[in-house]
């Protein structure tokens, strides 16, 4: 038997949210284009095109049993909107996929699901389709707009590593919040689990409390990140219905940590560059606090990273205990050619920001990988980083008294 459904409202996801943000504030001209009337209409009617001539369409005359189904879904997910459901013709794989159109909800199912799963199981399926609706509809329909836009931005050709990485992260988020609308729907994680495993496996018999042991003993054996390019996982997806439902309050943390792994430089997508951007300015705002290094070339520098850049009025040790790399080597190697740049900012200055940043990245726990990039790119001998890295604190400690 499975768990009832949490208490939890049925929220967009907080990536949901960071994406929506992002692109409305940073792709201005894209997300008008893709709210507009036009973009809308276009994209409806390419839909309804391809259901006609891709699917059969199940009446309700003739299936008024699934329609009921369909009316329990829609009063738990508080959905006003009419829904019509299809099989899709020369498809054998096991599925379902919601074709959204404004105020109107098209759920398609291929394969022999409809046959293999029990009635609580289509049920947990068609509400995880019309939590899609549920989603896409939400705030005027920005959600969606998000899913579009990312969606093309990612079959672009022009398209960046991170743009295909945040759209991938999306959908997989997408997916994540489905399932949770249909533990809404069904009230308890049994259907909506063993429809999971039932659709990945083709088997007509399986045990959903076994498969959330199975999950969990995948977990026990150390964390584990999902390689899914849409989908996250059956087992993934079984764990994060289990921490939902348990109402576990690092629920969400815990699930960005199975959909998006540690987060390394090469993963980056377009809310981590902003987090990333947001990172190397505290940091410059640390490092350049004291104010013998704030020279007009150091500062001139620093407003080509930030416009509005402003060095800290004091230091804040806290930054310190935040600045988590997780030992991701190219991330600490973009961080050592940051402080390199201000190292060689104003000749003036001599060894002193070298004596800094040698001090900065010792604290920050790349100061070995600092050292061996500041000696190949300052062409300086080893004897000589050594003896700065040694007398970086008392040299430091004289320029902050000189300067009080």
């Amino acid at each position: 038997m499975g768990v009832s459904a949490p208490s939890q409202k049925l929220e967009p996801l907080p990536y949901h949210v960071e994406c929506r943000e992002y692109l409305k504030y940073h792709e201005v001209d894209l997300w008008s284009w893709f709210a507009s009337a036009q973009a809308k209409a276009d994209y409806t009617e390419h839909l309804r095109l391809e259901l006609l001539k891709a699917t059969y369409r199940l009446e309700p005359a003739s299936h008024s049993d699934l329609y009921a189904l369909v009316d329990e879904a829609r009063a738990k997910l508080q959905l006003d909107i009419p829904v019509t459901l299809y099989q899709a013709q020369n498809n054998p794989n096991l599925n379902a996929s919601l074709f959204y159109m404004p105020a109107e909800g098209h759920v398609v199912f291929s394969g022999p699901m409809l046959t293999l799963l029990n009635p609580d199981e289509i049920k947990s399926v068609i509400g995880h389709e019309l939590a899609h609706f549920h989603l896409w509809q939400a705030d005027g329909g920005d959600f969606h707009i998000a899913d579009r836009l990312l969606e093309a931005a990612a079959n672009d050709p022009r398209a960046s590593a991170c743009h295909e990485q945040t759209a991938r992260r999306y959908q997989l988020y997408t997916e994540v919040f489905a399932d949770r609308g249909s533990l809404v729907v069904v009230g308890d994680t049994g259907p909506v689990v063993a429809s999971l495993v039932k659709m990945q496996t083709g088997l007509s018999n399986v045990s959903a409390e076994a498969y959330l042991n199975q999950a969990e003993e995948i977990f026990s054996k150390g964390d584990v990140a999902t390689e899914g390019l849409s989908h996250p996982e059956a087992f993934i997806r079984a764990r994060a219905l289990a921490l939902w439902q348990g109402g576990e309050p690092d629920a969400n943390e815990r699930v960005a940590g199975m959909l998006e792994g540690a987060g390394g430089f090469d993963d980056l997508d377009l809310p981590g560059q902003v987090r990333l951007a947001e990172k190397t300015r505290k940091m410059l705002e640390h490092f350049l606090q004291p104010k013998w290094l704030q020279t007009l070339p150091v500062l001139g520098h620093a407003s080509l990273f930030f416009k509005d850049f402003k060095p800290a009025k004091a230091r804040d040790e806290s930054l310190l205990e935040s600045f988590k790399l997780n030992g991701d080597k190219k991330l600490k190697e973009y961080f050592c050619y940051v402080l390199l740049d201000f190292v060689t900012a104003d000749p003036g200055l001599a060894e002193m920001p070298l004596a800094a940043a040698l001090e900065l990245s010792r604290k920050l726990e790349f100061d070995e990988q600092f050292e061996k990039l500041a000696a190949k790119e300052l062409k300086m001998k080893v004897r000589d980083l050594r003896r700065i890295k040694e007398e970086a604190a008392e040299l430091l400690v004289k320029a902050e008294a000189q300067n009080d």
